[in-house]
């Protein structure tokens, strides 16, 4: 019973914290949310709001490190780097290369498709059970092709999704793209269609979250800056900020791209890097697709809400870079133009960039802080942490209540990177 009555603080109020508070409301744990900026915001709020099963392979595969210099050797490429003396970084690019091989990339397919599968289980539930206002859809996934070759050389990728993770497409080729999505200029090569797949608007669903978590007691404190814990005895007895101390029995750590800043008060290394994305938000055109979209030679995404219309992607590892780049922007743009019959209108409502946590094999880091029992790490959830939300939130709950964990958490140790002196 004292465990159910346990005071939690949860350190980052974007989706993974705000799944995380929700699975701990639901145990009986009493939660407060910390946020640096408002509740919602940083990558939780601009991205292009995928909940995709299908998104099980790691960016580090056979290939990617030849596919990123040639993109680098392009003027105003999707993936760009900006050159710095940075230790930290050409670490992460090494460790990255290191494993951009097929023995190590299904590693990573297999300890990411549990928390896709399961967060897409999980979503259904939650949307219906607390009567989420989030614009949620199943409509698929739809990876659109101009060129004939590079659209056959996919067939190879999703054989092996259909084989080994059971998670295939259907091959759409030319006039049958057109009759799936209407919205797509004629003359493109094919597509593939995810159809297990689904959306929402990450705006509205964390305003959605809010309102249920008020109800249920977890308070909410915004512009509250995490300086660091109190601790004693490898036990973290308060939550430093600039608001004064939270004292709580438990802790959960859910602060993204900046989760390697508590590196030494965690006693591990964590590897992440923030990799700078972009999004572009306006009303839906008149003739707007009905399908998300990827289109995988330019790295556009397109998602069509009910209420309005986003481009989004691009990868730029800038550092804690907080401009907003126009050439980035357009890109976004430019790399619709070439497969929509309209890409998109006017007037932009938001041009928004997010720093996504980026850990070198793929996957976050969930488990206990190997310097402080009572601290749990939920981060570096790439590009897909919309995705994977409810099914960490779950997680982090099983592991600090010990209930039997839904999924196995052996490939998100933290001990996988470098643990450091206590």
């Amino acid at each position: 019973m004292s465990n159910r009555q346990g005071r939690v603080v949860v350190i980052g109020g974007g989706v993974i914290g705000a799944a995380s508070a929700y699975y701990l409301m639901r145990s009986g744990r009493r939660a407060t949310v910390l946020e640096r900026g408002v509740f919602g915001g940083g990558s939780s709020s601009g991205n292009c709001g995928l909940v995709c099963p299908s998104h099980v392979l790691p960016l580090a595969e056979p290939g990617a490190i030849a596919t990123a210099l040639r993109a680098l050797t392009r003027r105003n490429s999707p993936f760009m780097i900006r050159p710095r003396l940075d230790p930290k970084l050409w670490s992460w690019l090494l460790q990255f290369a290191m494993r951009c091989n097929e023995r190590d990339m299904m590693e990573s397919g297999r300890g990411i498709q549990p928390l896709l599968e399961s967060s897409a289980s999980l979503y259904r539930e939650l949307v219906e059970s607390e009567n989420l206002a989030c614009e949620w859809e199943r409509r698929g996934l739809l990876f659109v092709y101009a060129e004939r070759a590079l659209m056959d050389a996919y067939a190879a990728t999703d054989a092996l999704l259909r084989d080994e993770f059971h998670c295939g497409a259907r091959r759409c080729d030319g006039e049958e793209l057109l009759e799936l999505e209407p919205a797509l200029k004629p003359g493109l090569a094919g597509g593939w269609y995810y159809e297990d797949d689904a959306h929402l608007r990450p705006d509205k669903l964390m305003r959605s979250l809010r309102g249920v978590l008020e109800a249920g007691g977890v308070a909410i404190r915004e512009h509250c800056d995490f300086q660091g814990f109190a601790a004693s005895d490898g036990k973290a007895t308060a939550a430093r900020t600039d608001q004064g101390e939270f004292e709580a029995d438990d802790f959960v750590v859910a602060t993204g791209a900046l989760t390697p800043r508590w590196s030494g008060e965690l006693g591990c290394r964590i590897p992440i890097q923030p990799g700078k994305g972009y999004s572009l938000t306006m009303p839906r055109p008149a003739i707007c697709p009905s399908i998300p979209l990827i289109f995988p030679e330019t790295r556009v995404a397109v998602t069509p809400f009910r209420s309005g219309y986003r481009l989004g992607s691009t990868m730029e590892f800038a550092g804690y870079d907080s401009t907003i780049n126009p050439s980035r922007i357009q890109l976004l743009r430019d790399g619709a133009a070439p497969y929509l019959r309209e890409p998109y209108c006017e007037p932009v409502e938001s041009e928004w960039y997010g720093w996504r946590p980026m850990t070198y094999d793929g996957m976050p880091v969930i488990d206990r802080a190997p310097a402080l029992r009572n601290v749990m790490i939920a981060a570096g959830h790439n590009m897909i942490g919309l995705s994977m939300a409810p099914a960490t939130g779950k997680l982090v709950v099983e592991l600090l209540t010990g209930v039997a964990p839904h999924l196995d958490p052996r490939p998100y140790e933290a001990a996988r990177f470098a643990l450091l002196p206590r």
